[in-house]
């Protein structure tokens, strides 16, 4: 005989589902919320490592990309480092240079390291070309498909510098390197020529070693072929761990807030599985006494109302997961786009495991009140059919009899010590909604400060810039949160003039005259975005150059303060981490060919994922000219107008003005906040019909009781007030204890979210609960108890009193 029975006992099961439909209900969206939100927890987590590890085996990453000066290292002594302990693979010795090339709409872009390889193929390092094609001759280069976008397409034309007459490469192809060996390919011969218009040659070489799992294997890796070769002969290794910890940063900061709603939705469906079953079992002692009578077992009986969990938990489950897989998929695309051609989908083994757990957690929440049933004597179950026990709740109705309050509402208050063990459930049921909305108004509201924070130009009214904004390219976007591939700059479309021709640049200096005489003013500041290099920091580092009282436009700071002057700087928690520095210390850092040693004042917070972005005081530098001024206007003042009068003034200079535009939160911040919403509301669903079944199930068993009151008097508005007084304390205790957890798991989560991107939460991140806010949080529980008591007390106050005496 099968778990949910033939012949009798597969017609009891079936009885069961089909007549308690609220509890089938509340059992199939209980479980259904539950596997979502692990299915999303178990896919992200596998989305954290196995997409960059799948990629790295397919491509074979090279563990250690390493730099070497072609003056102290010949080629002879780079192929024996091939013959190194621990070695098991190599690739190189390929050319390498970096170059600051020029678009086709005249705007510089980063630097780019670029490698002379022949192909994308390599016993290290297999290139995959997403695009086009490899480059065969010189003047053609492949680049990273991260720089895609509307100035940078197949044919595009890359000047390779802002020097007149500089020479020009074709764009062929687009490439990933999981790896992130380099910005861009091209022949050897191509490689030459860059490095002999007087950019560096560096000689590249791949490595994969047999231990390479930890930091400490790698240094000793890197301690190997430093030591194989002449002294600084190496000048820079990079190791395919930073890539990886950048690359897994996204999915990993998602993961522990689906995870806080994956544990409170299984602790809610074992709370309301329990419940349920227990509820059946108390209201059906006299049909489970009849079944024992006609000759079913205690085993059978248990088999039963497993059973009659299973089935609806089973349906749940189902819906859970298809809705866990259409979650998930969002941020899986996210991540997806890091890794080139490797396709990202839930494990196929977090499908199986997580509705083979959740059964199993469902079979045992059903069991232990299944047991009860089983256990059951027949005769007293007969006897007592579904009647409380006598005289318990008894002391609570005199107590609440003294209250100075209506005999209905007293009454009502009285009703759950009846029950004690339903009523705890439904306080449970109420407090874990009100902690799930907790948290989600403050993950909620989290989430947005990160975004404000991280666009600080957005505060002020008014922007100038020293170039005409139809020329003007946009920053280059922030790194994609789930991975560490730099953004890329992506221009508007020019026109054909700014194709042939690079934009006119006005005077600084004259555009700043502009901006102090305007009428209106009430401050501005200049701005620099531009690179630099750090001293110990391989490769170029991003930085923000400031003139004159930047303070309005300052980020949010973990420690240390924000620039004040010259000599100064800050940086965020990721600089530290790599050049192994603190606040205080001091680092030098090269704009152009000016260099100044620059103290340390400052810990930003910074979510870009694994760039480095420097700020600093431009007066540190005198070449540097602020290319852009952020303006606040005085109060009163119209930001368009004043923006409008402005422009004038500065357009035939080669200038513009505009009013600042608040930017959009990025695409998965709005998916982690619509996904916060939706878990929320489903929990809040899941809590509501809890307590919807447990006043259900009371309102049935005191029918008898209420056909009595009806009898003697009492009006349906009363009637209503009774059963929704049943549950109004115990809405006012869950709301009591579920804000005080949602604010410490709110408190909890967003520090693990952070330390998930590399960087530390401050206050205003973390602060986001007012006391008002906590208030309604609190009632929020109320209003979720009356809610689910809403349905039953309506058909207490509609039934006849002839109608529920004779159904009892």
């Amino acid at each position: 005989m099968s778990l949910f029975g033939n012949g009798a006992l597969g017609r009891v099961v079936r009885s069961g589902v089909g007549r308690r439909r609220v509890q089938t209900l509340v059992i199939a969206v209980a479980t259904m919320m539950a596997v979502a939100s692990a299915v999303v927890a178990g896919a992200l987590m596998v989305a954290a490592a196995a997409p960059f590890d799948d990629a790295f085996k397919k491509q074979r990453g090279a563990h250690i990309t390493a730099q070497f000066d072609p003056a102290e290292a010949s080629v002879a002594q780079l192929e024996r480092t091939r013959k190194l302990a621990g070695v098991t693979a190599s690739a190189g010795p390929y050319a390498s240079t970096a170059f600051r090339p020029v678009d086709r709409s005249g705007f510089r872009m980063p630097t780019l390291t670029v490698v002379g390889r022949s192909g994308a193929d390599a016993a290290v390092d297999r290139v995959e070309l997403k695009s086009g094609r490899w480059a065969r001759k010189p003047g053609e280069i492949v680049v990273d498909a991260s720089f895609r976008g509307p100035s940078l397409d197949i044919g595009s034309a890359l000047r390779t510098s802002d020097t007149p007459n500089a020479p020009t490469l074709s764009v062929v192809g687009f490439a990933v390197s999981v790896g992130r060996s380099a910005d861009a390919w091209a022949t050897s011969e191509q490689v030459e020529a860059l490095a002999a218009l007087g950019n560096p040659l560096m000689t590249q070489m791949l490595y994969r070693f047999d231990s390479a799992s930890t930091k400490r294997q790698i240094l000793a890796d890197r301690a190997r072929l430093a030591s194989s070769v002449g002294a600084g002969a190496l000048l820079g290794t990079q190791s395919w761990l930073d890539t990886k910890q950048a690359a897994d940063q996204g999915a990993a900061a998602t993961v522990p807030f689906v995870m806080a709603f994956g544990v409170l939705g299984i602790v809610m469906s074992v709370i309301i599985v329990s419940s349920v079953i227990s509820g059946a079992v108390g209201t059906s002692l006299r049909r489970i006494g009849i079944l024992k009578a006609i000759g079913f077992t205690p085993r059978e009986i248990v088999r039963a109302y497993v059973a009659q969990a299973l089935i609806p938990a089973t349906v749940g489950i189902t819906l859970g997961v298809v809705l866990g897989n259409l979650l998930a998929a969002p941020l899986l695309a996210d991540t997806e786009s890091v890794y080139g051609n490797v396709s990202l989908s839930v494990a196929w083994w977090v499908d199986v495991a997580v509705p083979a757990a959740a059964l199993l957690v469902v079979g045992l929440a059903a069991l232990i009140p299944a047991r009860r049933a089983g256990r059951l004597n027949t005769v007293e179950a007969i006897a007592v059919g579904r009647a409380p026990r006598p005289g318990r709740g008894q002391w609570a109705h005199r107590a609440m009899g003294r209250l100075p309050l209506p005999r209905p509402v007293t009454y009502g208050l009285a009703a759950p010590f009846t029950h004690p063990v339903r009523a705890l459930a439904m306080l449970l049921a109420v407090a874990f909604g009100t902690v799930a909305a907790t948290f989600a108004v403050g993950l909620t509201s989290s989430l947005h400060e990160v975004g404000t924070s991280q666009d600080p130009e957005s505060r002020a009214a008014v922007t100038v810039t020293t170039v005409e904004l139809n020329h003007v390219a946009p920053p280059p976007p922030p790194p994609p949160v789930a991975g560490g591939a730099p953004a890329s700059p992506s221009p508007v479309a020019p026109g054909p003039a700014a194709v042939t021709s690079r934009p006119e640049v006005a005077d600084p200096a004259k555009v700043r005259a502009a901006v102090k005489s305007a009428a209106g003013l009430e401050s501005y500041y200049g701005k620099l975005r531009t690179e630099v290099a750090v001293a110990g920091v391989s490769g170029a580092v991003e930085a923000s150059l400031y003139e004159g009282d930047s303070r309005p436009g300052s980020l949010e700071m973990l420690s240390g303060h924000w620039i004040r002057g010259k000599g100064q700087v800050v940086v965020p928690t990721r600089f530290l981490e790599r050049t192994s520095t603190k606040v205080g210390d001091t680092v030098r850092m090269t704009f152009e060919k000016e260099s100044a040693d620059l103290r340390i004042v400052g810990e930003s917070f910074d979510t870009s994922g694994d760039e480095l972005e420097v700020h600093a005081d431009m007066a540190n530098f005198p070449s540097a000219q602020p290319e852009t001024f952020l303006v606040d206007v005085k109060p009163g003042v119209s930001a368009d107008t004043f923006a409008r009068k402005l422009a004038s003034v500065v357009r035939p200079m080669g200038g513009d003005a505009t009013t600042v535009v608040e930017s959009e939160q990025s695409g998965i911040i709005l998916i982690m906040d619509a996904m916060a919403v939706l878990l929320t509301l489903m929990l809040i669903a899941v809590a509501g019909l809890g307590v919807l079944n447990s006043v259900v199930l009371d309102t049935r068993e005191r029918v008898h009781d209420l056909g009595v009151c009806k009898a003697i008097g009492m009006s349906p508005r009363q009637t209503a007030g009774l059963v929704l007084a049943s549950v109004s304390a115990i809405g006012v205790v869950g709301g009591l204890l579920g804000v005080p957890v949602g604010y410490l798991l709110h408190g909890v989560v967003m520090p693990v979210m952070g330390r998930a991107v590399g960087t530390g939460m401050p206050s205003r991140v973390l602060d986001v609960y007012g006391p008002v806010e906590l208030l309604l949080l609190g009632l929020g529980g109320v209003v979720l108890a009356m809610l689910g008591a809403m349905i039953p007390a309506g058909w207490a106050a509609r039934a006849r009193t002839a109608t529920v005496l004779r159904t009892e």
